[in-house]
C-alpha cells in the first residue's frame, strides 16, 4: 500500500473574502434556491467529477444566516484575503520547512455539488517542497495551500439539497503528503504530527469538525482512491487499510472474471416487468404492480462474484449498488442474493430465460417510477462493471461511521481549475517572511523533549498534552506551585473522564483558576487525588466551587475510622476469600477498600494499609494453626 494524506484546518481569523464573523448559527433569515452547471476548466475540458455531478440535476437551497453576505451567496465579488489568514498558512509553510512562492494566486476550482454557491471553491497555492519528520522518518509535504471551506450540509430529499452559509468562507489550510505512507498506523502517526504543528501556530478553530483529512491510497495492480473528508483521526488507520482489504478483493473478482471470459454485452437494457410476478409480497412485485421502470442488466460470466466468498463487507455487488445510488436509486437487486425480493427459484429461472441468460451469467435490476433515472443508473452500474473486468477505477469515497467507505464520485483532475480574476495576488515579500520566521513557535518535537526533561513526564503523556492542546494549561498550573504528575492526572484523564460522565457541549471548560482550586484541595488533604475525577464530575453538573462539588462527593468529612481500622475489617469480613485465594485477594479487597474511603485518602495509603492488614491476618490465622 502506498498513501498520502491531506489535512483540512479551520482557522480562526473570520472568513478568507470578506469581513463576516465565522461563526455557526441556527438563525435563519431566509433562503435561496440555485442550479449549478459544469463547465470547461482553463484547458475548456469538463471535469469527470463535475460533469457527474451536474448530470444529477440536483436542485440547491442555501440558508442565510447573520455571519453570511452578498460574497456568499455569490451576488458580490470577493475582498481581497485574509491577510491574518495569509500570514497563518505562511507561518504553517515555514514549520513544515516548505518554500513559500513569491506570489500568491487564488485559483478557481470547479465544484458542483452544491457545497459552493458559486459552482467553483476558491482556492491559492502557498508553499511547496516542505518535509516533516515523524518517528524518525521524513516525510514530504508536496503543498501547504489556503483555501475557503465549503456550506454546512443541513438537509437532503430526492432532488434537493439543503446547505447553510455560516461555515462558507471560513478559510483552511490545507497540507498534503506525498505518498510515502505504508500502513493505516503511519497515516495516522503523519496526521497526528501535522494537526500538532497546526495547533502549535495557535491561530486554527477547536472542535468537531474544524479538521479533517482525505486519504490517497493505492495499491499495488490497483489505483489511487481518494477517502474525503475522515473527521475523526482515531478511525483513519481503518480507512486506509479498508480500501487496501478492497482494493484487494476486488483485483482478486477481476482475475475471476478474466478466467470466465466475462463481458458486459453493449446493448439496451432490458425490460423485464411482463417477466416477474404481480402477486405476492416484496419489492419486485410491488415495483410491476405500481407500474415502475423496471430494467435490467446482463452481466456474462459474472455469476458468483457479485456477492462475493471472503468474510467481507466488500464486494462486487456493493460496488456497483454504489454506484447506483450515486446516480441518484436507493439501489439495485443483483442476481447472486435471488430468490429473494418477491422472487422464488422458479420467478427467478423464468427471469433468467427472458434475459437469455445461462449458469455462468449474471444479471442486475433497478426499479423506479423514473424510467430516465433507471436508464441512468444502469448506465452507472454497466460502467463500473466494465471497469471490474480491468482493475480498480480511480475515484472519489465518502467515509462510513464504522470505518468503511462508499463510492461518491470520479476522482477529479486538473481540467477543474481556471484563473480567479476577482482576487488580485499577493506578494510575498521577504520582510513578511523574517517577521514570521522571528515569531514562529516550538516545534512538537521540541516541546515533547522539553516537557520530558523539565518535568520528568513519559513520552505518552506528553503526548496526551499535546493532542489535547493542554501544554499552555499544563505548564500555567506547575508554574503555580502543583506537581506536575498531579496536573498531567488532572488534564490527561481525569478531565476527559468528567467530560464523558457528563457529557454536554453548552457546558463551558473549565478556567485555569477552577483546576488549581480543585489541585489545592489535593494538597490541603482534602481529597486524595482519586478524588479529583468526581469532583469535576460534580462542578460539571452545576456545583459552584470545588470545596462545594467535594461536599457533594462526600469529601467534605474525614473517614469515621482510622485507615488502619477500616482496613483490617475488611480483612476480616472477607476471611474466607483470603483463606481461599491468598494473596490474589489483594484487588477484590482493594476496591472494597477504596469505595469506604471514597477517595478521601490516596490510593498509595490505601493499599499499604491493606497489605498492612493482610499480614497481619497471616500472622494471627498462623499462630492459630500452631
Amino acid at each position: 500500500m502506498k498513501a498520502g494524506i491531506e489535512v483540512h484546518q479551520q482557522l480562526a481569523d473570520g472568513k478568507l473574502f470578506c469581513a463576516c464573523p465565522a461563526e455557526l448559527s441556527e438563525e435563519l433569515h431566509g433562503s435561496v434556491v440555485r442550479h449549478l452547471r459544469a463547465t470547461g476548466g482553463e484547458n475548456h475540458t469538463v471535469d469527470p467529477a463535475a460533469a457527474f455531478q451536474a448530470a444529477r440535476g440536483t436542485q440547491f437551497r442555501y440558508e442565510i444566516v447573520p455571519s453570511s453576505c452578498l460574497v456568499e451567496l455569490d451576488e458580490e465579488p470577493p475582498h481581497a484575503l485574509s491577510e491574518a489568514a495569509v500570514d497563518a498558512a505562511l507561518t504553517m509553510a515555514l514549520l513544515v520547512h516548505a518554500r513559500p512562492l513569491d506570489e500568491i494566486e487564488v485559483m478557481r476550482k470547479i465544484v458542483v455539488d452544491g457545497s459552493n454557491t458559486a459552482g467553483f471553491q476558491r482556492t491559492a497555492l502557498v508553499a511547496v517542497d516542505g518535509w516533516i519528520d515523524v518517528g524518525g522518518r521524513r516525510y514530504s509535504v508536496l503543498s501547504v495551500c489556503l483555501e475557503e471551506d465549503a456550506a454546512r450540509k443541513t438537509a437532503e430529499k430526492p432532488g434537493e439539497i439543503t446547505f447553510r452559509l455560516d461555515r462558507l468562507g471560513i478559510p483552511l489550510i490545507e497540507i498534503a503528503t506525498g505518498p510515502e505512507i505504508t500502513s493505516g498506523a503511519e497515516a495516522r502517526e503523519v496526521a497526528e504530527e501535522i494537526g500538532l504543528l497546526l495547533r502549535a501556530t495557535g491561530r486554527v478553530r477547536r472542535g468537531i469538525g474544524t479538521i479533517r483529512e482525505d486519504v490517497n491510497v493505492s495499491t499495488e495492480g490497483g489505483a489511487r482512491v481518494e477517502i474525503k473528508g475522515v473527521q475523526e483521526l482515531r478511525l483513519l488507520h481503518r480507512y486506509a487499510e479498508g480500501e487496501e482489504e478492497r482494493q484487494r478483493i476486488l483485483l482478486a473478482t477481476r482475475d475471476r472474471l478474466k478466467e470466465s471470459g466475462a463481458s458486459v454485452p453493449s446493448e439496451p437494457t432490458v425490460d423485464v416487468a411482463a417477466a416477474l410476478p404481480r402477486e405476492g409480497q416484496g419489492l419486485l412485485p410491488d415495483a410491476v404492480r405500481r407500474g415502475q421502470s423496471v430494467r435490467a442488466l446482463r452481466l456474462l460470466g459474472f455469476a458468483g462474484t457479485l456477492g462475493g466468498s471472503e468474510p467481507s463487507a466488500e464486494r462486487l455487488g456493493r460496488e456497483l449498488a454504489d454506484h447506483a445510488r450515486a446516480a441518484g436509486v436507493r439501489g439495485l437487486i443483483h442476481s447472486d442474493e435471488l430468490p429473494g425480493y418477491g422472487l422464488d427459484p422458479a420467478a427467478v429461472e423464468r427471469l433468467r430465460a427472458h434475459l437469455r441468460l445461462g449458469p455462468p451469467d449474471a444479471f442486475v435490476i433497478v426499479a423506479t417510477p423514473d424510467p430516465a433515472l433507471t436508464e441512468r443508473a444502469l448506465a452507472e452500474v454497466r460502467s463500473r462493471a466494465e471497469a471490474s473486468l480491468v482493475g480498480i477505477p480511480e475515484e472519489t469515497r465518502d467515509p462510513l461511521p464504522d470505518g468503511r467507505t462508499r463510492y461518491s464520485r470520479p476522482l477529479p483532475g486538473r481540467d477543474r481549475m481556471y484563473p480567479e480574476t476577482d482576487v488580485p495576488p499577493i506578494r510575498v515579500e521577504p520582510v513578511r517572511l523574517d517577521r514570521l520566521r522571528r515569531a514562529l513557535p516550538e516545534r512538537p518535537e521540541v516541546v515533547r523533549v522539553r516537557l520530558a526533561q523539565s518535568h520528568g513526564l513519559n513520552p505518552e503523556v506528553v503526548r496526551a498534552l499535546q493532542r489535547s492542546a493542554d501544554v499552555e494549561r499544563f505548564e500555567g498550573l506547575v508554574g503555580r506551585g502543583h506537581p506536575s504528575a498531579l496536573v498531567a492526572r488532572l488534564l490527561v484523564q481525569d478531565l476527559p473522564q468528567s467530560e464523558e460522565k457528563v457529557p454536554g457541549e453548552t457546558i463551558p471548560p473549565f478556567p485555569d483558576a477552577t483546576l488549581s482550586a480543585v489541585l489545592s484541595a489535593v494538597a490541603d488533604g482534602t481529597i486524595a487525588k482519586e478524588g479529583m475525577l468526581p469532583v469535576l464530575v460534580e462542578l460539571r453538573k452545576g456545583a459552584a466551587t470545588p470545596l462545594e462539588a467535594a461536599a457533594r462527593a462526600g469529601f467534605d468529612r474525614g473517614p469515621a475510622e482510622d485507615l488502619d481500622v477500616l482496613a483490617a475489617r475488611v480483612v476480616e469480613q472477607n476471611a474466607a476469600l483470603v483463606a481461599e485465594r491468598g494473596a490474589d485477594a489483594f484487588s477484590p479487597l482493594m476496591g472494597d477498600l477504596m469505595r469506604e474511603v471514597r477517595g478521601r485518602r490516596d490510593g498509595s495509603d490505601v493499599a499499604t494499609a491493606l497489605r498492612a492488614a493482610l499480614a497481619r491476618h497471616r500472622t494471627a490465622a498462623a499462630g492459630e494453626s500452631s
